[in-house]
């Protein structure tokens, strides 16, 4: 049923059901929000987005309220502006005006928000009285300014609701009220698995990521040769950050960018994706064959493996044992690359723009050091990397293009959609298909593995061996297959597990996503997949190179020293409470 109203004196139709908000903009109409977001439950706390309804007493919240038949609606009556700009005043008494300095300066909401409402000056003359609250800065990923938070209740929605962690929540009244992990810990000392979720929804600076960029400016002035590893997502994700389209591809341009820089080496990580495919595949064959534990899950994921240490310790077996394609990249840069490239292994300064903040902790893991050396230094967010084009005054929409830096410029296909949820295992599923029937795929899409259901389901034919496949994004999903896999009941073979919704493409590192950007990142990966010359990881004439002449065999001597990991519990993160 379609309800006609009237906004701002537009005539507008929308189906029934549509709020307020949704149907103002269907005729252009920009109603300012804070606390809402589009990818989670109304909330209706701020009432910033307050609205004047025929007949109405009181004024309406837009995005709660739904339309009805007749409806007269007025967004910007004096009235409304009135009451939008009190709420402004009442939040800037509280606030820190310290926005020159802030990491958000320009990407706030609130201060978008008060540039659209024309507050240029302090018309209700409130006592600013800023909260005096320590900034919580203990976490590698994050950052949490507790004194800028606007209560807006969008971090605990993403914690609670997509991760089904609740590492943070609301305390006290009034005043008072403020949004902390359990008793007042610092988040470093929680079960919080650095995902950075709750920054992608802040639209404050209350939550922000650990800006590790000096660290490369202090190793380029010591001379260190910065060698930085671009992982498959960064292509599609980057130029979103300098204010492209959702998912503009800009692989040669970001060489082009990193080159200007000072990087002495820029290398793909889609050959260390595939070099995990080799590493992977082949451990998934030696178990299903040898006998090994069932199902085997992935570990490309930082974030997802730290969960599992946490709150499933008693099932880290089922974990595939290969490092993240990042970590795998790390030793081979001091040794192989390092050699090739004629570089002094102790003099690198290895590097990696991932799309995930979870990275800046796998790097500091006491485990990572297979090659003698940290096997990554420093690992930058895409949003870093941003921040240091624009910062260095290049204009990257005009950059020309540039390849990637032998001896690993050259990455699959199958690398590449590592970047999107269910690409791990449909790059898996090319090689092993072709490695154990010893024929060739005709179709190399596998539909059944792709899309943004939360859990999917899939079974592929061996030559007559079924393996059955599941594939799971987000930690709320995560949990529900393995409280299965716990009991037993898990009928999969091979599991693919991602932190974030939508896989890396809407990691916490990269712009603030929303589910239509998702899809539109997604999309362009697909898209390059086609487009490569090279779509099977087993096929990549470089990773055939790195095993020729340095590694050996997948799962060998020398592969398994540098390229696979161990596990350690963490179950004391929960407490005693939590963990009984």
């Amino acid at each position: 049923m379609m309800i006609d109203l009237v906004i701002d004196g537009c005539p507008v139709s929308v189906p029934e059901g549509t709020t307020i908000l949704e149907a103002a903009k269907t005729v252009n109409i920009k109603i300012p929000t804070l606390c809402f977001h589009e990818d989670q439950a109304v909330k209706a706390s701020c009432r910033i987005c307050v609205v004047e309804v025929n007949g109405g007493r009181n004024l309406q919240t837009a995005c709660s309220t739904p339309v009805a038949q007749g409806m007269v609606v007025k967004t910007s009556s004096p009235r409304v502006i009135r009451y939008r700009r009190i709420i402004l005043g009442l939040i800037f008494a509280r606030h820190p005006q310290d926005c020159l300095s802030c990491q958000r300066n320009e990407t706030c909401e609130l201060r978008a928000i008060a540039a659209q409402m024309g507050v240029h000056h302090d018309e209700h003359s409130y006592l600013h009285d800023p909260r005096q609250l320590p900034v919580d800065s203990s976490s590698p990923s994050i950052v949490r300014d507790a004194a800028k938070c606007v209560l807006c209740g969008r971090c605990i929605a993403a914690c609670s609701q997509i991760q089904g962690l609740d590492i943070i929540a609301k305390e006290n009244r009034g005043y008072r009220t403020n949004i902390l992990p359990a008793y007042g810990q610092a988040l470093a000392d929680t079960a919080c698995v650095n995902c950075g979720q709750c920054y992608q929804v802040c639209p404050t600076g209350a939550i922000t990521i650990q800006d590790d960029t000096w660290r490369l400016y202090e190793a380029y002035d010591q001379g260190k040769d910065l060698v930085v590893q671009i992982a498959p997502s960064v292509r599609v994700n980057l130029a979103e950050c300098l204010g492209e389209a959702p998912g503009t591809v800009s692989t040669g341009r970001i060489v082009t960018a990193l080159k200007r820089l000072g990087f002495a080496r820029v290398l793909d990580a889609d050959f260390a994706a595939d070099l995990t495919i080799m590493e992977e595949g082949t451990e998934l064959l030696n178990r299903l064959q040898n006998g090994g534990v069932m199902p085997m899950i992935t570990s490309c994921c930082p974030a997802w493996i730290k969960y599992c240490e946490t709150y499933y310790p008693d099932q880290t077996d089922h974990l595939s044992t290969c490092k993240s394609p990042q970590q795998m990249f790390g030793p081979l840069i001091k040794t192989w690359c390092a050699e090739k490239m004629g570089l002094e292994p102790e003099n690198i300064c290895s590097v990696s723009v991932m799309p995930c903040t979870a990275k800046k902790f796998e790097v500091q893991r006491p485990e990572m050091n297979a090659s003698g050396f940290r096997d990554v230094d420093v690992s930058i967010t895409v949003q870093e990397l941003a921040n240091m084009i624009k910062t260095a005054g290049i204009d990257f929409e005009k950059l020309e293009e540039t390849p990637f830096d032998s001896p690993t410029g050259l990455g699959s296909g199958a690398g590449l959609i590592f970047g999107a949820t269910g690409g791990v295992m449909e790059a898996a599923l090319r090689t092993v298909y072709e490695v154990v029937t010893g024929k060739t795929l005709e179709k190399l899409e596998f539909e059944a593995v792709r899309g943004f259901e939360g859990i999917k389901e899939a079974s592929v034919d061996l030559n007559g061996t079924v393996v059955r496949v599941c594939i799971a994004h987000t930690l709320a999903n995560a949990k529900i297959v393995m409280d299965q896999v716990r009991a037993g009941t898990a009928n999969y073979d091979f599991i693919e597990i991602m932190a974030c919704p939508g896989g890396c493409i809407s990691g916490g590192g990269n712009a603030p996503r929303t589910w239509a950007k998702v899809k539109a990142r997604a999309e362009a990966i697909y898209a390059e997949d086609q487009r490569l010359p090279v779509r099977k990881s087993h096929e990549n004439p470089e990773v055939k190179q790195v095993y020729e002449e340095y590694l050996g065999e997948p799962n060998g001597e020398r592969s398994h020293h540098l390229l696979h990991t161990t596990y350690i519990n963490r179950g004391d993160l929960l407490g005693p409470l939590r963990r009984h």
